[in-house]
């Protein structure tokens, strides 16, 4: 299940998976923490990056659609589903891997590595933080290996708790705290099968390189796919990073710094958002954003704000991990012999206005249960739909990714 809304703030990511338990209940409960400790990661974060634009690509495709805005933070959904992935053995691993790209011994020196390395500045910065909820209502041991592992790389906070209404009161401050505010209640009740949550939450705060001024901003007609129109507030700017393949042009914005930008990819004339989205792999989509040529872009970017969220049990399930979804295959004994995966929530929000963007990610697991210069401007207008990106400009890897169909909704 899917919706768009707008909301009065800015963007924010929450992913929740919700794993259940199966038949017996274990006799042991949790009677200790892990503590993080140093770890290796990896030297070149652009090795593999790659890997995970390409799961991002698929994500995206898999989830969107013609009727609406989609908006997805690919990263936040990596975090959750690779934490829960060092929980899985047998085949359930093999198929996470495969979906998800790498194995649990490439992916956590990755994910450490990226995480440690996002540049972080006053007027641009990209956060992550991830946390385990573990319940202490009934008995239940959980493989201090599979919490140490999470500690040691994805410095995951640890709490056990009753799983209450002061517990649900405290996930949700958590969550909002760790998105900035952006996100201030992820859920709106416990449960009672459920036993642990897995979460990640993610926060992106950043101004533009050279922000909006007010004779840039006027209104404008956004026209829909359907050929319907919608009256929007524009902002008008000259960039100069130029990209363009077979079906679609855009531009690259830059937010203070130059470490993060915004990404705008226009179909062409004749190709709808749905069929450019199919057209995408990982790989195409690297070399795209790797080289924008130089050049003149006389810009038009509609103001917007949108949140999105959908169910992910039954994508993930397609795109090749059934086994984490079913109570009778699912081998998560990394973590304890009798959980499954009941539930992926994803929830998004993104504003884009004159000074900026600001976004946010989270997610929980439950255990429940170049160079030359055009002589004239190229005139690109997003006054029709569009797909938009957010990336780091190291990896190029997307840590948003979304269509916008109307700026009203």
């Amino acid at each position: 299940m899917s919706k768009t809304m707008r909301t009065p703030v800015a963007i924010g990511l929450m992913i929740a998976l919700l794993i259940t338990m199966s038949g017996c209940t274990v006799s042991e409960d949790l009677t200790k923490t892990a503590t993080s400790k140093p770890v290796a990661g990896v030297s070149d974060l652009n090795a593999d990056s790659v890997k995970l634009t390409d799961l991002g690509v698929r994500l995206f495709q898999a989830m969107n659609t013609e009727e609406e805005n989609t908006l997805i933070s690919p990263i936040s959904i990596l975090y959750a589903l690779a934490m829960t992935m060092n929980g899985a053995k047998g085949e359930t691993l093999e198929q996470m891997q495969s979906v998800l790209g790498m194995p649990p011994e490439e992916m956590n020196p990755y994910l450490y590595s990226y995480m440690r390395s996002l540049p972080q500045s006053e007027k641009a910065k990209l956060t992550l933080a991830n946390s385990i909820w573990i319940a202490d209502k009934r008995n239940i041991h959980v493989n201090g290996e599979f919490l140490q592992c999470n500690a040691d790389y994805y410095g995951a906070d640890i709490y056990k708790t009753p799983f209450n209404n002061a517990t649900l009161s405290d996930i949700n401050g958590w969550v909002k705290e760790n998105t900035d505010g952006m996100i201030p209640e992820i859920l709106q009740e416990i449960s009672p099968d459920t036993v642990m949550y897995l979460i990640n939450a993610l926060a992106f705060d950043a101004q533009w390189n050279v922000v909006y001024e007010e004779h840039q901003v006027r209104p404008g007609t956004f026209t829909n796919e359907d050929g319907s129109e919608t009256e929007a507030e524009f902002m008008y700017s000259s960039e100069h990073a130029y990209i363009r393949d077979e079906k679609a042009s855009g531009f690259v914005k830059y937010y203070c710094g130059s470490d993060y930008a915004f990404v705008a990819l226009l179909p062409d004339e004749g190709v709808t958002v749905s069929e450019y989205v199919d057209s995408l792999t990982g790989e195409r989509l690297q070399v795209l954003l790797a080289d924008p040529e130089y050049a003149e872009v006389n810009a038009g970017l509609p103001k917007f704000e949108t949140e999105y969220t959908i169910e992910l049990s039954e994508t993930l399930r397609n795109m090749g991990m059934p086994n984490a979804f079913d109570s009778r295959c699912a081998d998560f004994s990394g973590i304890d012999n009798s959980l499954y995966i009941s539930m992926v929530l994803h929830k998004t929000y993104i504003s884009v206005a004159e000074q900026g963007t600001r976004a946010g990610a989270a997610t929980i697991v439950g255990m429940d249960n170049g160079c030359i210069i055009q002589p004239d401007p190229i005139e690109i207008n997003l006054n029709r739909p569009f797909v938009y990106l957010l990336i780091d400009c190291e990896t190029n890897i997307p840590f948003f990714m979304g269509t916008m169909m109307t700026p009203g909704g």
